[in-house]
């Protein structure tokens, strides 16, 4: 069985059919789903459809594409969503320096340090997203080093990957694994051992191959855990076994 550790069924994209594809899951193979949220709304929805589906969980934050207008007050109204039983950590929040008309790079390094802190006062696993930040990324969680969690999508460096394990972090990858010009994914999975990689899709995002270009949804996880597998010299039974068991781990599921 398989976890799916990073999917937004909160997406529009999922809005025709997202019962029905939430609801297949378990028969594809997918015993667990976490969907993040990327700002208080999409947090919200989150946790209502981790409610009504016993393998979903929920994470609530704010992602930086949608921090330009933060208030101190999505704070408080954060830690009281994360008193929901089944959130199960803080994200997706991170730095993004891919477009240029994200908010500015300091307010998204503010946003980020205080849900770090959050997720520090509240004990909660962090979910980060890493964009084209990742100095100032490993910077800023080294100065919280009581909290730890996933860099998800992973792509930094396999140096980045040995660094952030070190200090007790996991790193996630989606489909871009299975792309064929996806050398620095490649080398960074075989830089860390089994037991610190999670799997995701980043639903609807991500697609691997040979689905790509098409919605994606949990069950095409199976294509990065039996990618990831022939990279790990493991077989995709074994990969799949050690991720749920790292997913679990990582989020306090039983």
């Amino acid at each position: 069985m398989l976890f799916d550790t990073h999917a937004h069924y909160d997406a529009k994209k999922f809005d025709a059919d997202r019962d029905q594809v939430l609801s297949a899951l378990p028969g594809q193979g997918v015993s667990l789903v976490l969907n993040p949220g990327c700002d208080l709304p999409s947090s919200r929805t989150a946790i209502s459809l981790a409610d009504r589906y016993p393998f979903l969980y929920a994470a609530v934050g704010v992602h930086p594409e949608d921090c330009g207008d933060w208030e101190e007050g999505w704070l408080s109204e954060l830690r009281q969503l994360a008193a929901h039983p089944k959130v199960r950590a803080i994200g997706e929040i991170g730095l993004d320096y891919y477009w240029k008309d994200n908010p500015p790079r300091d307010l998204q390094q503010e946003v980020f340090r205080r849900q770090l802190e959050l997720a520090g006062e509240l004990g909660l696993p962090a979910i980060v997203h890493d964009r084209d930040a990742h100095g100032d990324c490993l910077a800023i969680v080294g100065e919280y080093p009581q909290v730890t969690g996933v860099f998800h999508c992973f792509s930094g460096s396999a140096q980045m990957a040995r660094e952030l394990v070190a200090r007790g972090w996991m790193i996630s990858f989606t489909g871009v694994l299975t792309y064929s010009n996806a050398r620095r994914a490649v080398e960074a999975a075989q830089a860390v051992g089994l037991e610190h990689i999670l799997i995701e899709t980043d639903s609807p995002y991500m697609a691997p191959e040979p689905c790509r270009g098409r919605r994606c949804d949990s069950s095409l996880v199976a294509h990065t855990c039996r990618r990831l597998a022939q990279i790990k010299g493991v077989t995709p039974e074994e990969c799949a076994r050690i991720t749920l068991a790292n997913g679990k781990r990582l989020f306090g599921l039983s």
